[in-house]
């Protein structure tokens, strides 16, 4: 497997290192088998019959490889790709512009996609449905609708909150998959291969403290990965151990499990501040001083991964293995 080559300029672009180690081919994409196996015959079908596969969504927590299965996906198809966020996609001509620049067979990658308001959403419908572009001219008693037909085209639309997507969106998908934390196993096999493209030598215990502190993410198993090559590299290691491990996390206070500061603190408030009494979102957020959208969308799904966290009716509660692990019986 070859190595990732930088010039000293390029050593420390983070973005750069990401590229060089997502997977470039279907094979070297470890993990969600389930989805694989599906998508694999979805495209293959189309590709046999000579037309773009069904319109895809990809939904689950952040940095599980939706971005990088959808890259693959239109690589497999022999498509090129155009990607757009949600958020960039907030008036009716962001969206007319994206879709009137697509060409006959391009894959249309669009993350984020429950940040689109519904008003525009609904120029989706005509578009994945019927390949037209539905746009109203004119005002008043003037104004008309004016249809423009677009080439054939896959969507892949990626979302952390697939319940914000609109029904009727949500129906026009062909195949809707759910990306799944990985398991240890993965998550040492991903760590593995990153090292082994960053010239890292790790032995055994290093890894396996390295997985275990990685959140079953293989985004946050690179993001410490990419620190552990920080610290051997100033240094002057030959070797990443175990200890090595431990004295990063430290540094940068993540603890064994992967939870971090803030974390720790939402789960600190439940427990202290509101007694392990049920807590509302607004009551969470208030306190935090954390958006709603961050506290959903990034802290609890792992609390709730590892038995932390649960949600009830009336709130959140942090259960009693999140008080062993806080010390805090």
């Amino acid at each position: 497997m070859p190595k990732i080559k930088t010039s000293k300029k390029r050593q420390d672009d983070e973005e750069f290192i990401d590229s060089a180690l997502r997977p470039v081919s279907w094979n070297d994409y470890i993990g969600q088998e389930k989805i694989k196996k599906a998508l694999a015959l979805i495209l293959a079908a189309a590709k046999k019959r000579k037309e773009s596969a069904d319109h895809l969504l990809f939904y689950g927590p952040a940095g599980l490889g939706k971005t990088t299965l959808a890259n693959l996906a239109a690589k497999e198809m022999g498509a090129n790709l155009k990607t757009a966020t949600g958020t960039a996609l907030q008036k009716l001509g962001d969206l007319a512009a994206v879709l009137s620049n697509l060409e006959n067979g391009d894959v249309l990658f669009i993350d984020e996609a429950h940040r689109i308001p519904r008003a525009i959403e609904e120029i989706l419908y005509p578009a994945m449905e019927a390949r037209k572009l539905c746009l109203m001219v004119g005002k008043g008693l003037a104004s008309r609708i004016v249809s423009i037909d677009l080439p054939a085209f896959t969507l892949i639309a990626a979302t952390t909150r697939p319940s914000l997507l609109s029904n009727p969106l949500r129906s026009r998908f062909g195949g809707i998959f759910h990306f799944d934390y990985y398991d240890s196993g993965e998550i040492e096999t991903i760590i593995k291969r990153s090292a082994n493209l960053m010239g890292l030598n790790m032995d055994s215990g290093a890894v396996l403290a390295l997985a275990k502190a990685s959140r079953f993410t293989p985004r946050t198993a690179n993001r410490l990965l990419k620190r552990a090559r920080d610290f051997s590299e100033v240094n002057n290691l030959e070797t990443i151990d175990a200890e090595v491990i431990k004295k990063i996390l430290k540094f940068f206070e993540v603890d064994e499990l992967g939870l971090e500061t803030y974390e720790r603190d939402l789960l600190k408030a439940i427990i202290s501040k509101f007694h392990n009494r049920p807590v509302g979102i607004n009551v969470l957020t208030s306190f935090l001083g954390e958006e709603k959208g961050t506290i959903e969308e990034i802290y609890e799904p792992y609390l709730m991964k590892i038995g932390f966290l649960q949600r009830t009716p009336h709130g959140r509660i942090a259960t009693q293995e999140a008080y062993n692990h806080l010390g805090l019986n």
